[in-house]
């Protein structure tokens, strides 16, 4: 076929003439002639260039020669990644090792890359292939490449803003939840980040409008930097300092809505910040982009956050603003759930210190220190408390509790059952009675509540250890309910857990409780806990009982060193329950204390009772007591004589305070009445009333005992925590 003929086949694609460079094609009908293939080429708005056998740039169309912003003629002969000879495009360096694997394996592959040009980053995703002649053989390799900026950024976006769900707000802390935006923002957003907040936020406090100050002062909380220690900052953490109104950041404060900022020189001249500091790190640090976003909540400026870029090439763009808005938007809902935890927490907080006792009653029978932990990984205070209340006879009651639940109601609940606990044990009921009494108002309290309330978590539950300690006779009386056993350090080292009746909670109701008596040898030490201290998430409670057990049993130890030993060692970083630790030791009254004549009842042994009494106050150098002591001796004595029964019985007990008590057989109950004019009795009582500071009556197995205690100089409190 000749030149001519194969001409003649039909006219070339779009109205195109045959020429000279395809006259001897003998090419189907619509296949395109080379010139066009090489129009296709040139107009295709996709980067496209050819690599022949030597991997020097044989061809290129416009597109990939205006994207690195030369010429195509320019770039001819040069090797993968470079924009001229011996220079390489930033970001390119990786493309010659892709194009020579390509070439020797004769398969293609993708290629990604981040190439800054014209300062300005791009991310291009290319398809290597290789071009193959007739026979089969590499030739070349061809790279056809796609601009993906805008797709990669929004991806990336989108994972900042999946991660932001998981990370910011992980803990209720307002500090810690700063840090998590700023540490977030820096990993794929930006280089420099900072957040500040009110300084009423921090406090769980409400803040207060910002639309009105001509100086909004805010505390650094957090900032982060890819630099590492963050040098662009010129405000330390933890200080305070101040934005004009009028300065970029106030205007966006006022406005409340995000803004994106250029920086440079003309910008920071024209007054970007007032603030010569600021404006000179901008300067310093390169920083040539920043995005101003307030922290606002339900309606209210909390704080502010600034995302800035001095190592990204790139300038903030309307989807990066849109980004930083939602990840403060998120932020600040995070921020002020933990405010509102943090207010609830300390209100929380200060109730149940203030429920709780800050020194040590007056009282000679025992020596206590105490340690109170709340939680600080659970979901609010507790009803966890403990008490050392003085009662008749230099005894002493150690009180320790739980309530069940958590945040103000348990706290509320506590301080009812302290206060019912303090009432009860005025009127000196053994501590099986005492618990029988306390689990009736559980149960009371209990049925006060509403039941649809969400106020009203349920009482019952709540446990409690009682013991009372009686230094005159070392003896020790304790019932318990529901609570866990106390622990006992004897003199000789030996610790143990005291095996008390078991008793159920209080307010479970239909179970009786009992009382288990010891003798305590004076300088034990009795351990008296709540179960955060051993039943801690994710711990044994017998290995825990036996580290207490041993941290018990270390010698020449003060209370005080034992307490916080016992703290330090068993307590976690991260409790989730409340701690209260109540440490006590034993002391016992000698002869130089205690004073007790047998007497017979006969009205002649008052005025003997009386003489015996004052020569025994004489030698304890209490000669101002004397006279009243008299007067309550005779008044006690003859009352016993006349109303109760033998055995009768006179004691004087020199503690922190003077106390006389009458003990006779029978169970009488004296009452104290006002006697009319022509009444024979009826007075003696309301005198002990008047010249004593308390008087009382308790009971025992075998009859009662009447009690009259009058103060003695010097009885001091002690911290007790």
């Amino acid at each position: 076929m000749s030149t001519q003929e194969a001409g003649d086949a039909g006219p070339a694609p779009d109205g195109d003439e045959p020429t000279s460079a395809n006259a001897g094609d003998q090419r189907p009908a619509g296949v395109p002639s080379d010139d066009v293939r090489c129009r296709i080429l040139e107009q295709l708005p996709v980067p496209v260039a050819y690599f022949g056998r030597d991997q020097l740039l044989a061809v290129v169309n416009a597109a990939a020669a205006g994207a690195v912003g030369r010429s195509e003629a320019s770039l001819l002969g040069l090797l993968p990644g470079e924009v001229e000879p011996g220079l390489v495009l930033e970001g390119g360096e990786g493309l010659a090792e892709a194009v020579a694997r390509v070439m020797n394996t004769g398969e293609g592959e993708p290629y990604e890359t981040h190439l800054v040009v014209q300062d300005a980053e791009h991310i291009w995703q290319a398809a290597l292939s290789p071009v193959r002649d007739a026979a089969g053989e590499v030739q070349g390799v061809s790279v056809v490449t796609l601009d993906t900026t805008e797709q990669f950024w929004a991806r990336r976006r989108l994972a900042v803003l999946t991660k932001a769900s998981m990370r910011i707000g992980s803990t209720l802390d307002v500090g810690r939840t700063a840090e998590e935006l700023a540490e977030l923002a820096i990993e794929d957003f930006a280089d420099f980040v900072t957040v500040d907040l009110l300084s009423e936020v921090l406090t769980g406090d409400e803040a207060r409008s910002v639309l009105h100050r001509e100086k909004i002062t805010f505390r650094r909380v957090a900032q982060r930097s890819v630099l590492g220690d963050s040098p662009e900052s010129v405000v330390p953490l933890g200080e305070l300092h101040d934005y004009d109104r009028e300065s970029v950041v106030g205007r966006a404060l006022t406005r409340g809505e995000p803004s994106r900022c250029s920086v440079d020189e003309e910008s920071l001249l024209r007054g970007w910040t007032e603030d010569p500091a600021r404006a000179q790190s901008l300067r310093d640090n390169k920083i040539h982009s920043v995005l101003v976003v307030p922290l606002r909540a339900r309606g209210v400026i909390l704080g502010t956050a600034l995302f800035c870029r001095h190592r990204t090439p790139g300038a903030f763009v309307t989807a990066d603003l849109q980004l930083a808005a939602e990840l403060g938007s998120r932020a600040a809902v995070c921020i002020d759930n933990a405010r509102r935890y943090t207010r609830e927490r300390a209100t929380a907080l200060a109730l149940q210190r203030s429920l709780l006792p800050r020194r040590a009653a007056r009282q000679q029978g025992v020596e206590v220190t105490a340690r109170y932990l709340p939680n600080t990984d659970g979901p609010g205070i507790g009803g966890d408390w403990f008490d050392v209340i003085p009662l008749s006879g230099a005894r002493v009651a150690l009180v320790v509790g739980d309530v069940v639940g958590h945040g103000l109601h348990a706290s509320a609940t506590m301080g009812r059952l302290r206060t019912a606990v303090r009432t009860l044990a005025d009127v000196d009921l053994a501590p099986e009675e005492l618990l029988t009494q306390l689990d009736d108002l559980v149960m009371t309290l209990d049925r006060e509540q509403p039941p649809d309330s969400a106020e009203s978590a349920t009482v019952a539950g709540a446990t409690c250890l009682y013991a009372v300690y009686d230094p005159v006779t070392g003896r020790c009386t304790m019932a318990r309910a529901g609570h866990p056993e106390p622990m006992l350090a004897r003199p000789d080292g030996s610790v143990e857990q005291l095996a008390l009746p078991a008793g159920p909670p209080l307010g479970v109701g239909g179970l009786t409780f009992e009382a288990a008596d010891f003798e305590l040898a004076e300088g034990s030490r009795l351990a008296l806990f709540t179960d955060g201290l051993t039943e801690t998430a994710g711990r044994d409670t017998d290995a825990a009982l036996a580290e207490l057990r041993g941290l018990l049993g270390h010698p020449a130890q003060s209370l005080e060193e034992t307490c916080d030993t016992v703290m330090d060692a068993m307590v976690q970083e991260q409790s989730n329950d409340d701690v209260a630790l109540l440490l006590a030791r034993t002391c016992r009254l000698d002869a130089g204390h205690y004073a007790s004549w047998d007497l017979v009842a006969d009205p002649a042994v008052v005025s003997n009772a009386r003489k015996r009494a004052s020569a025994q106050l004489l030698a304890w150098g209490l000669d101002d007591a004397v006279f009243t002591t008299e007067l309550v001796v005779s008044e006690l004595v003859t009352n016993a004589i006349r109303y109760g029964g033998e055995p009768i019985q006179l004691r004087l007990i020199r503690g922190t305070a003077l106390i006389c008590e009458v003990v006779d057989g029978s169970s009488t109950a004296p009452h104290l009445r006002r006697a009319r004019i022509f009444d024979e009795g009826g007075r003696g009582l309301l005198l002990v009333a008047g010249l004593t500071e308390r008087w009382g009556t308790r009971y025992t197995a075998t009859g009662k005992t009447i009690w009259a205690e009058q103060p003695l100089p010097g009885a001091e409190e002690a911290d007790l925590v």
